[in-house]
């Protein structure tokens, strides 16, 4: 597949979980630790997000995200496009290291 037929996207996932009962905070942690496993990563505090390879594997990111959701709670996801992703303008603070590391275009390398 060549640079032009790629259509690279951005899975950002918000939460808002409860962590006041055991079985909350069970839950919580299996919810983030799946995220971390599947490749997303932390762009703030309950904000993850994860590059896919166009339409298809979004789906299937989807479906897996499904099958995992706690029971309680808050939890949204937005698809964008690399391009609007890297558009994307930060007001305070500094990049963390895992998006100064990895781009769309080193995933071509993969």
């Amino acid at each position: 597949m060549s640079n032009e037929t790629r259509r690279f996207m951005r899975m950002l996932v918000f939460f808002d979980l409860p962590t006041i009962t055991k079985a909350d905070k069970r839950a919580y942690t299996l919810f983030r630790r799946f995220l971390i496993q599947d490749g997303y990563d932390m762009i703030q505090w309950s904000v993850y997000g994860r590059i896919v390879n166009g339409h298809d594997d979004m789906v299937t990111h989807l479906k897996r995200l499904n099958a995992t959701l706690p029971p309680a709670g808050s939890v949204r996801c937005l698809m964008i496009s690399e391009k609007q992703f890297t558009a994307m303008k930060l007001l305070v603070g500094t990049r963390k290291k895992q998006e100064t590391a990895v781009n769309a275009e080193q995933m071509l390398l993969f």
